[in-house]
């Protein structure tokens, strides 16, 4: 598990992040696998 995950998933949880902020936190803070376990969504990245 990354180190932030809980921070982002409880950001997220409270509303306080957006589904893209979640997003923008892949790679950098949390997996793609971690991205569909806060989210209940898959990550597609914009290429």
């Amino acid at each position: 598990m990354s180190k932030n995950f809980e921070k982002v998933k409880s950001f997220y949880t409270a509303e306080l992040w957006s589904l893209n902020w979640v997003g923008d936190a892949v790679g950098k803070w949390i997996t793609v696998e971690e991205y569909r376990e806060i989210t209940g969504k898959e990550y597609a990245s914009e290429v």
